[in-house]
């Protein structure tokens, strides 16, 4: 795999977990970010986690050691087009993965994910890990 890429949720819980594909991928890659909202939820699903502690500490550790693109203006805009497309289409999904999406469309990255639901977004760029 070559290219520069943004991480989805569910990739870095991947990662976190172990996921052998997940790390040699990982490992492998040329430019890897993620997204603020991506940390978002990441800090959500530790802070309601058993492991409060442990899991908060797991996802300070990622985002120290990741680049991490916030939203801007700019991602607002792609945000707005990307919602406004999906509307037209019919094909809602969740709005933190169009937050994401944006972000992804932005910086004309190809978005890591095991959500298929991402296939909706016209000319977004995915790859399942």
């Amino acid at each position: 795999m070559s290219g520069r890429c943004l991480l989805d949720t569910n990739i870095v819980i991947a990662l976190f977990g172990g996921d052998s594909r997940v790390r040699e991928h990982f490992a492998a890659a040329e430019e890897l970010f993620t997204a603020s909202i991506v940390i978002g939820e990441l800090y959500f699903g530790a802070r309601k986690s058993r492991r409060r502690a442990e899991n908060v500490a797991q996802v300070a550790d990622f985002v120290a050691s990741s680049k991490v693109l916030s939203c801007d203006v700019q991602t607002a805009r792609w945000y707005g087009e990307v919602k406004a497309g999906l509307r037209e289409r019919g094909q809602p999904i969740p709005d933190n993965d169009i937050w994401i999406a944006a972000v992804v469309r932005q910086h004309d990255l190809t978005l890591i994910t095991r959500d298929n639901h991402f296939g909706q977004v016209q000319d977004l760029k995915t790859q399942a890990w």
